[in-house]
């Protein structure tokens, strides 16, 4: 292992910010060249609602400072910490590194690759999906006695900003376990015995992360987040099987897959071609 002093260590951290800094002033000059594209994206969830729920569509500017800093600033910031996040992941694990052994060395590709995905799984997740729906039930809020949304864009962009790097942050679960379990801190075993717990703290998150009041918004965080939670115990389960020399059932897993997804095909199959019914995009997918 490479040893180093505590100034040494110092003189490191400092060249890992500036590198990260430099990285990250370089993306985002980049993004304020595309800033009113930018924009089109951030505001098409909010003007899409206003367009589904019968208004006309656009968002407004209170103080004249309104739209410089939130359009050719603020919104290329946001957009900029998606962008550069690999880069600021490396330079994390190249500060980290010099005290780790040569075979936990090899994680770096994984660790880099996993948890940018994730990241950015998470804010698509947020902006295409919870986002949307959380728009639509808030501002139809008092479509009926005679209330318009009057939305400004500043307000409307900190909400987004909460809602994309909330739940972009929350996606990184499955890595906080893996690498929870990498230290020795908590085990498979010791997380799925608790997993109760896991669940009350996620769906309390999730209310907090959760812009609207309603169960079927806070659900539709909810329910990604203990999927992630069970898919980082499942890849800490593989750490420690690997660990202990043991091997996983691969083969009978993608047999078991493969059967499941056969009967449903060839159930969907039946329905269709000998019951006449048809397929359509939402519940219950099956009709006549």
């Amino acid at each position: 292992m490479l040893r180093m002093s505590f100034m040494e260590h110092l003189e490191e951290l400092r060249t890992r910010i500036i590198r990260s800094l430099g990285g990250f002033v370089v993306v985002f000059l980049a993004t304020m060249i595309f800033a009113p594209e930018i924009w089109r994206v951030i505001s098409a969830p909010a003007t899409s609602a206003l367009k589904q729920l019968g208004y006309k569509g656009d968002l407004v500017a209170i103080t004249p400072m309104e739209q410089f800093s939130t359009i050719y600033v603020y919104a290329p910031l946001l957009v900029s910490i998606f962008v550069s996040s690999p880069w600021l992941l490396y330079q994390v694990w190249a500060f980290i590194s010099p005290g780790l052994y040569k075979k936990e060395k090899r994680w770096a590709v994984p660790f880099i690759a996993t948890t940018s995905l994730l990241f950015i799984a998470g804010g698509c997740f947020a902006y295409f999906i919870a986002f949307r729906y959380a728009l639509v039930f808030l501002l139809g809020i008092g479509r009926d006695i005679h209330v318009t949304p009057f939305v400004s864009i500043s307000e409307y962009f900190d909400l987004f900003v909460n809602v994309t790097l909330g739940v972009a942050l929350v996606f990184e679960l499955p890595v906080l376990i893996f690498f929870l379990t990498l230290l020795r801190i908590a085990s498979p075993r010791f997380l799925m015995k608790h997993c109760r717990y896991a669940i009350l703290a996620i769906v309390i998150i999730a209310a907090i992360v959760t812009p609207t009041p309603d169960a079927f918004n806070m659900m539709l965080f909810a329910v990604p987040m203990v999927a992630l939670f069970f898919v980082g115990v499942f890849a800490s389960y593989l750490l420690v099987l690997k660990r202990e020399g043991r091997k996983f059932p691969w083969r009978r897993i993608w047999l078991i897959t493969f059967g499941v997804l056969a009967l449903l095909a060839g159930f969907v199959a039946l329905m269709i071609y000998h019951y006449q019914f048809h397929i359509i995009r939402h519940w219950p997918y099956l009709t006549k």
